[in-house]
């Protein structure tokens, strides 16, 4: 029996971790802007708004209109998976789409993907020409763990209609564009109080109920995606997340890459690999935001 790894046993497995992760691994990466990074980190460059100037007079002097630019820093880092293989026969049971080792590859590197745009939300980002200066988040768009209906505050409560209204107002009044996708992570725990809000109407409750069984839903303007690696705060309060598509921004230096080989060290037992290079940071402070909601409560803090 040769001990040689045939060359579409390994072209197979990268192709299925390749789909696999398109389709069931990660849930937010479609969620943001994602773009290939070519080197360790790229900018984006960004135009401040500008007020035209009215004309009071015949002939009058033309304005001087100094648009103010800005850069925002994108910094990759590499994510490694490894697994051996006991007995090179079972390097066959890679190139099955469902195997344990591509799924256990495809969910590990997933996670990775949301943990690092969950991260992006909240965390610091990098701005200036040489993208040395720290922005902080806008604790503007924190949506308080109090509400219980727009600009009415009880005990803390878990998630509920007020706060989505309260965090679609706070995307808007920053002028942020309509059409534009708006999505939000959401737990099982905040799920399960959202489902609870009496002001839910029938008709709509039909548009979140696939949250039940963690499909994704759609209400008050955004398409809520299940995931439980949301954090928390300093209160121990669910951090839920919310923002459109063009606030964050994913890069990857190198997207999903996978091999298999043999391992000489390893007495030639064979080893699945794969690797990826990536970032995300917060675009636009009025583009992103949390909000805070209690683990235990529900819906109007009961």
């Amino acid at each position: 029996m040769t001990s040689t790894i045939p060359a579409h046993y390994e072209d197979q497995f990268g192709a299925n971790v390749t789909h696999l992760v398109q389709q069931k691994g990660s849930k937010l990466r479609n969620t943001v802007k994602v773009e290939m990074v070519h080197g360790e980190s790229i900018y984006h460059n960004q135009l401040a708004s500008t007020e035209a100037v009215q004309l009071t007079s015949r002939f009058q002097d033309t304005p001087r209109i100094d648009p103010v630019h800005k850069r925002r820093r994108l910094t990759t880092s590499p994510w490694v998976w490894a697994a051996l293989i006991d007995d090179i026969d079972k390097v066959k049971l890679v190139k099955d789409p469902a195997s344990d080792y591509t799924l256990a590859a495809v969910r590990s590197l997933g996670r990775t993907i949301d943990d690092t745009i969950i991260d992006a939300v909240d965390g610091t980002a990098y701005t200036g020409q040489n993208g040395a200066t720290s922005q902080a988040f806008d604790s503007n768009m924190i949506v308080d763990v109090q509400v219980t209906w727009p600009g009415v505050t009880a005990a803390d409560s878990g998630l509920n209609v007020a706060k989505l209204l309260e965090a679609r107002k706070k995307l808007l009044q920053g002028d942020v564009d309509p059409d534009e996708e708006f999505f939000m992570p959401v737990n099982a725990r905040q799920i399960d109080s959202l489902l609870k809000d009496e002001r839910v109407a029938s008709s709509d409750y039909n548009t979140i109920k696939p949250l039940q069984e963690g499909k994704i839903g759609y209400y008050a303007g955004f398409t809520l995606v299940p995931t439980n690696r949301i954090g928390t705060d300093t209160n121990s309060d669910d951090k839920v997340p919310y923002y459109c598509k063009s606030g964050i921004w994913l890069g990857f230096a190198r997207d999903i890459q996978t091999k298999i080989s043999e391992r000489a060290d390893k007495n030639h037992n064979t080893q699945v690999w794969s690797k990826m290079d990536l970032g995300a940071t917060r675009l636009e402070e009025e583009k992103v935001g949390y909000i805070e909601c209690d683990p235990t409560s529900g819906p109007t803090g009961a």
